[in-house]
């Protein structure tokens, strides 16, 4: 079992989103900067005008790991983590594992969507091949 993530008020909508299959991201409402890992004052301009919004949940694998150790008792191996550069939000990377593909098959600069996997209310981003 993965651990859950403990819920803030900076990063709930990004672990709920799921719940209404969006990706949620944080972004300053000053200078439109996207901010992820979600956090209260934009790293940018300082504001502490910031809110979480829907992107398209889509993007480009900027980089990736092939793991072949469980990281945790009954963990499936090898499952692949990446590192995707998100469309609709520059600058953004999210890091998830990668369902529905065979981790030796993922490369960088594949396009990918977000899927959800729930967990106790908590909804985990996971990364699948767009094509």
């Amino acid at each position: 079992m993965r651990p859950l993530p403990e819920l803030t008020p900076e990063n709930t909508a990004f672990w709920t989103g799921g719940a209404e299959g969006k990706l949620m991201i944080a972004f300053c409402s000053d200078c439109s900067h996207a901010i992820h890992p979600p956090q209260l004052v934009c790293p940018k301009c300082w504001s502490e005008k910031v809110e979480s919004r829907a992107v398209p949940g889509t993007g480009t694998v900027y980089t990736y790991t092939v793991n072949h150790q469980p990281w945790a008792p009954g963990m499936a191996v090898p499952f692949a983590l990446a590192v995707v550069d998100l469309d609709g939000a520059p600058g953004a990377r999210v890091t998830a594992e990668v369902v529905n593909a065979d981790p030796e098959s993922v490369t960088i600069g594949q396009k990918m969507k977000v899927g959800f996997l729930n967990l106790d209310d908590v909804w985990f981003p996971q990364w699948e091949p767009a094509q």
